[in-house]
């Protein structure tokens, strides 16, 4: 079953158990996904909607250190509640071991050898992990792990 497939079942099965939140933050996902279809003129397949999805919850996790700052404890509780009902429609996300562990074998593969290098490992990083673990965790273990070749 695709992932889109999935989020249209789970809608239904959310109006009919009236989980509202759940039903909307839903809704509010296949609305993006809607959009990019609609501007694009395409149909997505599940690497495009894994990118997102993780693009989503990059946005609410913004949100969430936003409504922090100002003071807005309850904007910021709704939103980590919607990231963990993104985060269902994600492949089980790396420990910090088993990333640390990929990386390190992709710089060996690509022959990064500095800091210099790490535009050219998190491409391939990118690519081979994919929805698996965001960007911003993947850029510092990539950046960790080259400062230890310094």
């Amino acid at each position: 079953m695709s992932i889109k497939t999935q989020l249209l079942e789970d809608v239904k099965s959310a109006m009919k158990e009236k989980a509202n939140f759940k039903r909307d933050t839903l809704r509010v996902i296949l609305a993006a996904l809607k959009q990019v279809e609609v501007d694009e003129r395409i149909e997505l397949g599940d690497d495009r909607i894994l990118s997102i999805l993780q693009s989503e919850i990059k946005k609410r996790n913004d949100s969430v250190e936003q409504y922090t700052k100002g003071g807005r404890q309850d904007l910021a509780d709704k939103e980590k509640e919607e990231i963990l009902i993104i985060q269902n429609y994600l492949p089980k996300q790396l420990s910090e071991d088993e990333l640390n562990e990929k990386i390190s074998k992709i710089i060996k593969q690509t022959g990064a050898t500095s800091i210099k290098d790490l535009g050219k490992v998190m491409k391939v990083a990118k690519d081979e992990i994919g929805a698996a673990c965001d960007g911003k965790r993947i850029s510092q273990s990539v950046k960790s792990l080259l400062e230890k070749l310094a």
